[in-house]
This record gives C-alpha cells, sequence and structure tokens, in this order.
C-alpha cells in the first residue's frame, strides 16, 4: 500500500492526476521515451529515419501485447526487457534492429520515470494554485476575524483569522518558488548509456540526449550518471516541505474544530457518518488524511537520503529504493493536495466562537498592549513588573482583570475608564494583522495577471 486511503477518496475529483499512478501509464511513459529517443538517433545519423519512423508509430499502448509482456517477465525476470521485446516485434524486422539502441535499462526507465513525476507536478501545482486562490480569499473575507493567538498552547495575543491564513499562504508561496526553480536539475533525461559517459554513442548521443529532452519538454542531464541520485531525493524533499505547510492547516483545523475550540469546521455533506456507535460524531475527514499522508510522505524522505551515497555508476539496490520511493511519494503527495485543495475551499469559520474564546481571559490576551501603554510613563522592566504582577493576581487569585486594573493606582492616575476599557479589548490590538492578510491575499491574485 502507498498512499494511506479512506472514504474521502472516492468523493474528490483528481482530475486525471491518479491515472498517472497506473501501470499502463508506465508503460506508456517508457513508449514515449523510445520514441523521442529513435526519432532523435535518426536526426543525428545513428539509425535510418524509416527505421526511428516505424519504431514512434509502434510506441502505443494499443500496439503492445501487454499479456504477451506479461508471460514474458514470468520467463526472464526482468522488468523492462519484455517491453523492449514485444516492441522489437510490433515493428517491421529492419526496424526492430535499432529499438533501444545505445542505451541501457534505467536510461529509458529513469527518464520515464520523470516524465510521469513532471506530468504528476503539473498536475500538483495546479491544485496547489487553487489552493493558494482558496487561502487568499479566505484571508480577504477574514482580515478582522477577531481570534485567540496562540502560542506555547496558550492565549498571546489577539490576532485575526485572515492573518493566521496569510502564514500559509507565505510558505506555500515558497514551496511553490522551491519547486518551479528546481524543475531543472529534477525532470531531467539521462541517455549516458550503462556508466554515463556516452560509451556507445559518443558526441552524437550527447546531441540524441538533447533532442530528447526538447522533444518532452524536460531538461538533458550533464552528467547523465546512474550514480547521481540526490536531485531527485531533492524533489522528494520538496515535496515534504510542501507537504507540512498542508499539513500545519489540517492541524489546526483538526485541533480547533474540537468541541472544546469549535473555531471552524470542515464543510459537513447530510448523510455523512463518522462512527459506527457515537451517531453523533462528525470528524474531520478532510484534516486527518492529510495529516496520515504528510507523516507517511516523512519517512520516505529518509530512506532515500540513506540510499544517495550508495558508490559506483550503478548500484538497482539504491534505484529499486529510489523508484519505489518516488512513487510512493507522488501518489502520498496527491492525496494531500486533494484534501487540501477541497479543505480550504469548503472551511467554515465560526466568528461567533472565535471571540468568545478570544475573551476567555477577559482581556489578560491584552497585557501586552497594557505593558506598551506603561512604558513612557516607567520603562520597559517597571512596566513589565506591574503588568505580570496584576495579571498574577487575576489569574491566580480568580479576580477580574478589568477590576484589578481599575484599583492599581498607577493605572487609575494615568488612564481614564474608557482608555481602560480599549486597553483590555482585543480588536483594538491586532497590529498588522489585516495589513498583512491583505498583501498577502493580493499576492496570490497578482500571479494570475
Amino acid at each position: 500500500m502507498r498512499a494511506l486511503y479512506d472514504s474521502k477518496s472516492k468523493t474528490i475529483d483528481d482530475k486525471g492526476m491518479k491515472a498517472l499512478f497506473t501501470h499502463e501509464a508506465r508503460v506508456q511513459s517508457w513508449l514515449d521515451v523510445e520514441a523521442a529517443l529513435a526519432t532523435a538517433q535518426a536526426k543525428v545519423g545513428i539509425i535510418p529515419a524509416s527505421a526511428a519512423k516505424n519504431i514512434a508509430e509502434n510506441c502505443q499502448l494499443n500496439r503492445i501485447d501487454l499479456a504477451e509482456v506479461e508471460r514474458l517477465l514470468r520467463e526472464i525476470g526482468h522488468g523492462f526487457v519484455p517491453v523492449i521485446k514485444v516492441l522489437v516485434k510490433a515493428c517491421d524486422e529492419e526496424s526492430g534492429k535499432y529499438v533501444h539502441y545505445g542505451v541501457t535499462t534505467q536510461n529509458i526507465q529513469q527518464t520515464a520515470h520523470l516524465l510521469l513525476v513532471k506530468q504528476f507536478h503539473q498536475q500538483l501545482m495546479s491544485f496547489v494554485d487553487a489552493t493558494l486562490e482558496n487561502l487568499a480569499r479566505l484571508a480577504l473575507q477574514h482580515k478582522d476575524t477577531l481570534m485567540a493567538g496562540r502560542t506555547h498552547g496558550k492565549h498571546a495575543l489577539p490576532i485575526t483569522y485572515g492573518y493566521k491564513v496569510s502564514v500559509w499562504i507565505y510558505e506555500l508561496l515558497g514551496a511553490v518558488e522551491r519547486m518551479q526553480e528546481a524543475e531543472k536539475r529534477v525532470f531531467t533525461v539521462m541517455m549516458g548509456g550503462a556508466v554515463g559517459a556516452f560509451h556507445a554513442t559518443g558526441e552524437p548521443g550527447r546531441q540524441v540526449q538533447d533532442l530528447v529532452a526538447e522533444a518532452l519538454d524536460m531538461h538533458p542531464m550533464r552528467v547523465p550518471s546512474r550514480n547521481a541520485r540526490v536531485y531527485r531525493a531533492e524533489y522528494i524533499s520538496n515535496l515534504c516541505l510542501l507537504a507540512t505547510t498542508f499539513h500545519k492547516i489540517a492541524e489546526e483545523v483538526y485541533q480547533t474544530s474540537s468541541e472544546e475550540f469549535g473555531e471552524v469546521s470542515e464543510a459537513f455533506a447530510k448523510g455523512t457518518v463518522g462512527s459506527s456507535t457515537m451517531p453523533q460524531k462528525v470528524n474531520p475527514k478532510l484534516a486527518k488524511g492529510i495529516i496520515a499522508n504528510a507523516q507517511r510522505l516523512y519517512a520516505v524522505m529518509t530512506s532515500s537520503l540513506y540510499v544517495c551515497p550508495r558508490p559506483f555508476e550503478a548500484d538497482s539496490s539504491a534505484y529499486f529504493i529510489f523508484d519505489a520511493n518516488l512513487q510512493e511519494s507522488i501518489e502520498l503527495m496527491a492525496e494531500i493536495v486533494l484534501r487540501a485543495e477541497e479543505l480550504t475551499r469548503t472551511l467554515i469559520v465560526d466568528k461567533t466562537r472565535m471571540q468568545q474564546n478570544v475573551m476567555l481571559t477577559h482581556g489578560l490576551i491584552n497585557s501586552e498592549k497594557i505593558m506598551m501603554s506603561l512604558v513612557e510613563r516607567l520603562g520597559k522592566d517597571p512596566a513589565h513588573e506591574l503588568v505580570y504582577t496584576m495579571a498574577m493576581r487575576s489569574t491566580h487569585e480568580g479576580l477580574d482583570y478589568g477590576s484589578v486594573l481599575r484599583n492599581e493606582p498607577v493605572i487609575r492616575d494615568n488612564f481614564t475608564d474608557d482608555e481602560i476599557r480599549e486597553l483590555l479589548d482585543p480588536a483594538a490590538y491586532t497590529g498588522l494583522c489585516a495589513v498583512l492578510a491583505e498583501e498577502l491575499a493580493h499576492t496570490v491574485f497578482a500571479r494570475k495577471e
């Protein structure tokens, strides 16, 4: 099992993303690379143009006998050679001589796998863009929605929900930039032969690699060594970093949708059942799916790092793991991003409950504002000490914070009753939360202009 599925997997439109994970898609990707290879070799005069044309015409899944491929797989015990043999038979006799000419298995398989990952990547980025737009709308809609900011799990300072969303936007924009910048290193064509130095084809082989890359809209490897694994690890790492932001969003929803917080909730569809024994349960299904798949994805990264340093010019123990890890990573990421897009598009925000929660400490959350208002009169450290003393009295003696303030001579001598009420009002101390929410939202929308 790769990705972790639940009932939500059957209800989300993946827009064809998961079709890239099938055996048929993998075989077709091999054929696409073989066709591009033959066409490129003909252009530089390595093989006859007629042979390249015939090979390319037969590099279609409907021209390949998959049952025969499976039979040969059992007979030969090699995962790729049966496809080559069946392709040779599909071609005319003369053209068949030039199938898979001057390259090795991993040249085709790795290039083809990265071609599929590139196609996945394009779909992934479209879902990330949609998620960013969902978040931008949330940020604008809730730029002034007051809530408690929390540090170390406790009330810290008042913020707005739009500001919280702006942090997620900020991270996702960075993830997009990081992934786009890595594309030229990750989505590469490797046609260097058995050890990557073009032994069988020489300088024309390098021209072939460039032409194949151009045909597949990929990038040629500068040194097409089978030992160069770090760039695939870079992509898995980038997926992990992207997943952490979705994971963060999901954790916030998972926790703050509980009855104790009640600040947000996933959209509810009538008839949805959360438990076979507890009829009242409405579970955060999207959030928990993101959390579970993200945690599994992180584990994939570790084994990828372990095999990056394997020695010599090729090592099947390394690329077997990398093939599996890269495939598992994109399947896990698909489940994460599909849920993240729907979650951010349909999330329900309870402004009333957020207002109630921010007032749970009856103004204690504004203690920094009170302290800063005293700094000019007392200095920073004395102001901190005074407010600390008042806050601890309110907290540990069960006294109303407003009463404690009004009974303190320094406060009473320097502030009117209206000013004290403002000092205790969380809505009057949200800093630049609304400004940042607007700025990040507009940054998202500006990308489309």
